[in-house]
Protein backbone atom coordinates (compact mmCIF):
# COMPACT_ATOMS: atom_id res chain seq x y z
CA UNK A 1 0.00 0.00 0.00
CA UNK A 2 1.47 3.19 -1.03
CA UNK A 3 1.89 5.51 1.71
CA UNK A 4 0.58 9.00 2.19
CA UNK A 5 3.01 11.93 0.20
CA UNK A 6 3.35 14.32 3.19
CA UNK A 7 4.51 18.08 2.63
CA UNK A 8 6.51 19.89 5.61
CA UNK A 9 6.16 23.40 5.48
CA UNK A 10 8.38 25.15 7.93
CA UNK A 11 11.94 23.85 9.40
CA UNK A 12 12.56 24.96 12.62
CA UNK A 13 13.72 22.88 14.94
CA UNK A 14 10.02 21.08 15.64
CA UNK A 15 9.20 21.04 11.54
CA UNK A 16 12.19 19.37 11.67
CA UNK A 17 11.52 17.01 13.32
CA UNK A 18 8.13 16.11 12.03
CA UNK A 19 9.56 16.15 8.86
CA UNK A 20 12.10 13.13 9.77
CA UNK A 21 9.34 10.97 11.69
CA UNK A 22 7.11 11.29 8.59
CA UNK A 23 10.58 10.09 6.44
CA UNK A 24 11.62 7.86 9.16
CA UNK A 25 8.58 5.94 8.61
CA UNK A 26 8.92 5.72 4.91
CA UNK A 27 6.20 8.52 3.57
CA UNK A 28 7.48 10.36 0.94
CA UNK A 29 8.49 13.51 2.62
CA UNK A 30 8.91 17.00 0.85
CA UNK A 31 10.32 20.17 2.57
CA UNK A 32 10.54 23.99 2.35
CA UNK A 33 11.20 26.52 4.34
CA UNK A 34 12.03 30.50 3.69
CA UNK A 35 15.11 29.95 4.50
CA UNK A 36 17.95 27.79 2.81
CA UNK A 37 20.02 25.38 4.52
CA UNK A 38 17.74 23.90 7.40
CA UNK A 39 16.79 21.04 5.07
CA UNK A 40 20.10 19.71 4.25
CA UNK A 41 20.23 16.44 6.84
CA UNK A 42 16.57 15.77 5.89
CA UNK A 43 17.26 15.56 2.27
CA UNK A 44 20.49 13.71 3.05
CA UNK A 45 18.20 11.34 4.11
CA UNK A 46 15.88 11.19 1.41
CA UNK A 47 13.29 14.22 1.90
CA UNK A 48 12.59 16.02 -1.49
CA UNK A 49 13.28 19.55 -1.17
CA UNK A 50 10.46 22.21 -2.50
CA UNK A 51 12.06 25.57 -4.46
CA UNK A 52 8.94 27.10 -4.22
CA UNK A 53 5.61 26.73 -1.92
CA UNK A 54 3.84 25.78 -4.76
CA UNK A 55 6.17 23.03 -5.60
CA UNK A 56 6.00 21.63 -1.74
CA UNK A 57 2.05 22.12 -1.84
CA UNK A 58 1.91 20.31 -5.34
CA UNK A 59 4.29 16.94 -3.79
CA UNK A 60 2.01 16.42 -0.81
CA UNK A 61 -1.55 15.15 -0.13
CA UNK A 62 -1.08 16.03 3.18
CA UNK A 63 -0.09 19.55 4.25
CA UNK A 64 1.84 19.99 7.58
CA UNK A 65 2.34 23.64 8.62
CA UNK A 66 4.61 24.31 11.46
CA UNK A 67 5.78 28.15 11.06
CA UNK A 68 6.09 31.04 13.51
CA UNK A 69 2.73 32.08 14.12
CA UNK A 70 -0.94 32.58 12.42
CA UNK A 71 0.27 35.27 9.95
CA UNK A 72 2.94 33.58 8.57
CA UNK A 73 0.50 30.70 7.85
CA UNK A 74 -0.94 33.12 5.64
CA UNK A 75 2.24 34.86 4.16
CA UNK A 76 2.77 31.17 2.91
CA UNK A 77 -0.44 29.68 1.89
CA UNK A 78 -2.45 32.84 0.58
CA UNK A 79 -0.13 33.04 -2.29
CA UNK A 80 -0.80 29.62 -2.99
CA UNK A 81 -4.65 29.30 -2.56
CA UNK A 82 -5.53 27.83 -5.63
CA UNK A 83 -3.40 24.69 -5.08
CA UNK A 84 -4.98 23.58 -1.88
CA UNK A 85 -8.05 22.08 -3.79
CA UNK A 86 -8.38 18.46 -3.17
CA UNK A 87 -5.50 18.74 -0.34
CA UNK A 88 -5.43 18.29 3.51
CA UNK A 89 -4.12 21.00 5.49
CA UNK A 90 -2.71 20.42 9.28
CA UNK A 91 -1.94 23.24 11.15
CA UNK A 92 0.85 22.52 13.92
CA UNK A 93 1.62 25.64 13.90
CA UNK A 94 0.48 27.74 17.62
CA UNK A 95 -2.72 29.75 16.71
CA UNK A 96 -5.23 30.80 18.93
CA UNK A 97 -9.01 28.90 18.87
CA UNK A 98 -10.16 32.11 16.93
CA UNK A 99 -7.48 31.88 14.48
CA UNK A 100 -7.67 28.08 13.97
CA UNK A 101 -11.40 28.57 13.48
CA UNK A 102 -10.74 31.28 10.94
CA UNK A 103 -8.03 29.22 9.23
CA UNK A 104 -10.50 26.06 9.20
CA UNK A 105 -13.38 28.50 7.35
CA UNK A 106 -10.28 29.86 4.86
CA UNK A 107 -9.09 26.00 3.86
CA UNK A 108 -13.01 25.22 3.25
CA UNK A 109 -13.35 28.09 0.67
CA UNK A 110 -10.49 27.11 -1.19
CA UNK A 111 -11.69 23.56 -1.24
CA UNK A 112 -9.12 21.92 1.11
CA UNK A 113 -9.81 19.67 4.26
CA UNK A 114 -8.07 21.67 7.88
CA UNK A 115 -6.93 19.87 11.19
CA UNK A 116 -5.52 22.01 13.93
CA UNK A 117 -3.28 20.71 15.84
CA UNK A 118 -1.63 21.54 18.80
CA UNK A 119 1.63 19.63 19.88
CA UNK A 120 2.50 18.67 23.77
CA UNK A 121 5.94 17.97 23.29
CA UNK A 122 9.91 19.31 23.15
CA UNK A 123 11.28 18.54 19.12
CA UNK A 124 13.19 15.70 20.42
CA UNK A 125 10.05 14.03 21.62
CA UNK A 126 8.38 13.99 18.17
CA UNK A 127 7.84 10.38 17.68
CA UNK A 128 8.87 8.65 20.84
CA UNK A 129 6.77 8.05 24.27
CA UNK A 130 5.34 10.81 25.94
CA UNK A 131 4.51 13.16 22.69
CA UNK A 132 1.02 13.81 22.95
CA UNK A 133 -0.27 16.03 19.76
CA UNK A 134 -3.77 17.22 20.27
CA UNK A 135 -6.35 17.41 17.04
CA UNK A 136 -9.87 18.98 16.48
CA UNK A 137 -11.32 20.39 13.07
CA UNK A 138 -13.15 17.48 10.18
CA UNK A 139 -13.34 14.19 11.57
CA UNK A 140 -13.18 12.36 8.82
CA UNK A 141 -9.48 13.90 7.64
CA UNK A 142 -8.02 12.43 11.67
CA UNK A 143 -9.50 9.45 11.32
CA UNK A 144 -8.07 9.10 7.57
CA UNK A 145 -4.90 10.00 8.87
CA UNK A 146 -4.42 9.07 12.00
CA UNK A 147 -1.77 5.96 11.60
CA UNK A 148 0.26 8.79 9.68
CA UNK A 149 -0.41 11.09 12.56
CA UNK A 150 0.13 8.80 15.53
CA UNK A 151 4.00 8.98 13.54
CA UNK A 152 4.88 12.39 16.06
CA UNK A 153 3.49 11.25 18.97
CA UNK A 154 -0.44 9.97 20.72
CA UNK A 155 -2.85 11.26 18.74
CA UNK A 156 -5.83 12.67 20.59
CA UNK A 157 -9.19 14.02 18.95
CA UNK A 158 -11.46 16.76 19.86
CA UNK A 159 -14.15 16.97 17.93
CA UNK A 160 -15.07 19.09 14.97
CA UNK A 161 -14.68 22.81 16.13
CA UNK A 162 -11.67 23.53 14.69
CA UNK A 163 -10.37 25.38 17.84
CA UNK A 164 -11.19 22.90 20.87
CA UNK A 165 -7.72 21.49 20.26
CA UNK A 166 -5.98 24.73 20.42
CA UNK A 167 -8.15 25.89 23.77
CA UNK A 168 -6.42 22.97 25.41
CA UNK A 169 -3.05 22.92 24.10
CA UNK A 170 -3.07 26.78 25.68
CA UNK A 171 -4.53 25.99 28.69
CA UNK A 172 -1.83 23.19 29.33
CA UNK A 173 1.08 25.84 28.69
CA UNK A 174 -1.04 28.26 30.69
CA UNK A 175 -0.44 25.76 33.57
CA UNK A 176 3.24 24.81 32.57
CA UNK A 177 4.39 28.31 32.25
CA UNK A 178 2.65 29.11 35.53
CA UNK A 179 4.15 26.17 37.76
CA UNK A 180 7.93 26.99 35.78
CA UNK A 181 7.18 30.84 37.51
CA UNK A 182 6.40 29.32 40.64
CA UNK A 183 9.49 27.49 40.48
CA UNK A 184 11.60 30.27 39.50
CA UNK A 185 10.41 32.46 42.30
CA UNK A 186 11.21 29.87 44.81
CA UNK A 187 14.56 29.66 43.57
CA UNK A 188 14.90 33.59 44.40
CA UNK A 189 13.73 33.19 47.26
CA UNK A 190 16.39 30.15 48.49
CA UNK A 191 19.03 32.44 47.24
CA UNK A 192 19.27 34.30 50.10
CA UNK A 193 19.50 31.68 52.33
CA UNK A 194 23.02 29.81 49.84
CA UNK A 195 20.52 27.17 48.19
CA UNK A 196 21.46 27.24 44.60
CA UNK A 197 18.62 27.11 41.86
CA UNK A 198 19.92 23.38 40.62
CA UNK A 199 19.35 22.11 44.64
CA UNK A 200 16.24 23.83 44.88
CA UNK A 201 15.06 22.44 41.63
CA UNK A 202 15.66 18.52 42.39
CA UNK A 203 13.27 19.70 45.61
CA UNK A 204 10.75 21.65 43.52
CA UNK A 205 10.67 18.44 41.07
CA UNK A 206 9.77 15.89 43.63
CA UNK A 207 7.59 18.31 45.43
CA UNK A 208 5.14 19.46 42.40
CA UNK A 209 4.92 15.52 41.26
CA UNK A 210 3.40 14.75 44.34
CA UNK A 211 1.53 17.83 44.70
CA UNK A 212 -0.45 17.81 40.99
CA UNK A 213 -1.89 14.12 41.72
CA UNK A 214 -4.31 16.17 43.61
CA UNK A 215 -5.75 18.36 40.42
CA UNK A 216 -8.24 15.82 38.98
CA UNK A 217 -9.81 15.96 42.42
CA UNK A 218 -9.86 19.68 42.45
CA UNK A 219 -11.19 19.51 39.05
CA UNK A 220 -14.23 17.38 40.06
CA UNK A 221 -14.84 20.12 42.77
CA UNK A 222 -14.39 22.89 40.64
CA UNK A 223 -16.73 21.40 38.09
CA UNK A 224 -19.23 20.44 40.96
CA UNK A 225 -19.53 24.09 42.10
CA UNK A 226 -18.98 22.92 45.81
CA UNK A 227 -16.12 23.91 48.13
CA UNK A 228 -17.26 23.16 50.81
CA UNK A 229 -15.52 19.95 51.73
CA UNK A 230 -11.94 21.22 52.13
CA UNK A 231 -8.58 19.56 53.14
CA UNK A 232 -7.89 22.85 53.18
CA UNK A 233 -9.42 26.36 53.73
CA UNK A 234 -9.21 29.50 52.03
CA UNK A 235 -8.24 30.71 55.59
CA UNK A 236 -5.81 28.61 55.73
CA UNK A 237 -3.82 28.95 52.92
CA UNK A 238 -4.50 32.99 53.03
CA UNK A 239 -2.05 32.61 55.98
CA UNK A 240 0.73 30.21 54.36
CA UNK A 241 0.60 32.67 51.37
CA UNK A 242 0.91 35.52 53.04
CA UNK A 243 3.62 34.62 55.11
CA UNK A 244 5.46 33.22 51.78
CA UNK A 245 4.72 37.16 50.94
CA UNK A 246 6.59 38.42 53.62
CA UNK A 247 9.42 35.92 52.85
CA UNK A 248 9.78 37.07 49.39
CA UNK A 249 9.71 40.77 50.37
CA UNK A 250 12.78 40.29 53.47
CA UNK A 251 14.73 38.53 50.77
CA UNK A 252 14.30 41.24 48.43
CA UNK A 253 11.92 38.70 45.61
CA UNK A 254 9.39 40.76 43.52
CA UNK A 255 5.92 39.68 44.06
CA UNK A 256 4.77 38.95 40.61
CA UNK A 257 3.63 35.40 40.72
CA UNK A 258 3.43 34.99 44.32
CA UNK A 259 1.52 38.94 44.88
CA UNK A 260 -1.46 37.39 41.66
CA UNK A 261 -1.95 34.15 43.97
CA UNK A 262 -2.69 36.08 46.84
CA UNK A 263 -5.40 38.68 45.23
CA UNK A 264 -6.99 35.41 43.85
CA UNK A 265 -7.29 34.22 47.67
CA UNK A 266 -7.97 37.43 48.82
CA UNK A 267 -11.18 38.23 46.38
CA UNK A 268 -12.69 35.10 47.81
CA UNK A 269 -11.94 35.33 51.29
CA UNK A 270 -13.28 39.03 51.27
CA UNK A 271 -16.77 37.74 49.66
CA UNK A 272 -17.16 35.68 52.85
CA UNK A 273 -15.71 32.17 51.41
CA UNK A 274 -13.05 32.30 53.78
CA UNK A 275 -13.86 28.66 55.50
CA UNK A 276 -14.54 26.80 51.51
CA UNK A 277 -11.98 24.97 49.52
CA UNK A 278 -8.83 27.07 48.72
CA UNK A 279 -9.58 25.41 44.97
CA UNK A 280 -12.44 28.14 45.09
CA UNK A 281 -9.77 30.50 44.29
CA UNK A 282 -10.18 29.19 40.76
CA UNK A 283 -13.47 31.55 40.92
CA UNK A 284 -11.66 34.30 40.92
CA UNK A 285 -10.45 33.80 37.34
CA UNK A 286 -14.34 34.93 36.02
CA UNK A 287 -14.53 31.48 34.18
CA UNK A 288 -17.15 31.04 31.60
CA UNK A 289 -20.41 29.52 33.31
CA UNK A 290 -20.59 25.88 33.50
CA UNK A 291 -21.53 23.91 30.85
CA UNK A 292 -24.99 22.22 31.38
Amino acid sequence: MAQTAVTVLGLGAMGRALAAAFLNAGHPTTVWNRTQGKDNELVAAGAQRAATVADAVRAGDLLVTCLFDHTSVHDVLDPVATELAGRTVVNLTSTTPDQARALAAWAAAHGADYLDGGIMASPGMIGRQGSTVLYSGAEHVFDTHRTTLALLGAAEYFGDDAGHASAVDFGLLASMYVMFAGYYHGAAMVRSVGMSAEDFGHRAAAWLTAMTRSMPYLGADIDKGDYTNPIQDLNFTKAGVDAVVETSRDAGVDLDVIGAVRNLIDRQVAAGHGTDSAARMFESLNPPARPV
